[in-house]
């Protein structure tokens, strides 16, 4: 599943909205023990256009 959905994130990357919506879904889907690999992967992938949506998805789930 990890990899399917890093698939879609960069299909999608290039619309602000969907990237959200993607992201949003990814989180839903993935298991506990991805979700660390997988923020690495979108920090270094996408933190020059997404950075405030990466934090908004990824501070949450830090807390």
């Amino acid at each position: 599943m990890l990899e399917y959905v890093k698939t879609v994130l960069m299909k999608v990357s290039f619309d602000s909205r969907l990237f959200e919506k993607e992201l949003r879904k990814a989180l839903n889907l993935l298991l506990p023990a991805e979700i660390q690999e997988f923020r690495e992967w979108c920090y270094r992938k996408f933190s020059n256009n997404y950075e405030p949506v990466l934090n908004k998805y990824f501070v949450s789930l830090a807390g």
